[in-house]
């Protein structure tokens, strides 16, 4: 949601990281993917957050009715981030293929130790958000709600963090018109709404899932 327009994006680890030799064999591994799977997350915000300082998403087009590239956008570093973003998209989907076949390999060897408690359950909330959570990013902020509107029965809070709406989400919102879009298509029927409420701090924000309704008549307020 910031106005990011060039974010300075960690490396992530190497391979030449060191491990203790009497690690658990199974532990040290999927750790690192884990971790590795937080690196990728945030590095595609913070590329998603270029895209939206340029006005832009990756279906935008990038040149003129008559061929041309447009002299209002900076094009070399849009195609340079959409190039990044789809090569980050690509290894998480193998990051999440890998979490998955070690934690089953896990299972298959571990004990009833602590220490693999710990890993299994780490492993498994990582699983269970799948890619679902890269993409469960803030996009949009409610400003106002009209009292009996379907926000407001939907239990929509000002101040609310929008990080999916339908099938909506910061990687496909096309500056807030996919959202538009999903409540025409759906006037009368449930939209799934999450957000995060609370502050912007992990530890103090709540994360919920509410059931909005549209109405024909409904100013999106």
């Amino acid at each position: 949601m910031d106005d990011i327009h060039t974010p300075t994006v960690p490396s992530g680890p190497t391979s030449s990281s060191s491990r203790p030799n009497n690690a658990f064999e199974g532990k040290a591994p999927l750790m690192e993917l884990i971790s590795e799977k937080e690196r990728l997350e945030g590095e595609l915000t913070a590329l998603s957050s270029v895209l939206d300082s340029h006005g832009v998403n990756m279906n935008t087009g990038l040149t003129t009715f008559d061929g041309f590239p447009r002299n209002d956008l900076d094009i070399a570093q849009i195609r340079t981030t959409r190039a990044r973003i789809i090569r980050l998209r690509n290894d998480y989907k193998g990051i999440m293929s890998q979490i998955e076949a070690g934690l089953h390999a896990h299972h298959a060897s571990s004990t009833n130790s602590v220490t693999h408690s710990a890993a299994t359950g780490r492993a498994l909330s990582a699983v269970n958000g799948s890619s679902s959570d890269a993409i469960g990013v803030p996009f949009a902020k409610v400003n106002s709600i009209v009292a009996g509107s379907p926000a407001s029965e939907a239990g929509l809070q000002i101040g609310d963090r929008i990080r999916q709406f339908g099938n909506v989400n910061w990687m496909n919102h096309e500056k807030l018109a996919k959202v538009a879009e999903t409540v025409q298509r759906n006037q009368g029927r449930s939209i799934v709404v999450k957000i995060s409420r609370g502050d912007t701090d992990d530890q103090a924000s709540e994360e919920l899932q509410l059931v909005l309704v549209p109405r024909s008549d409904w100013g999106g307020r």
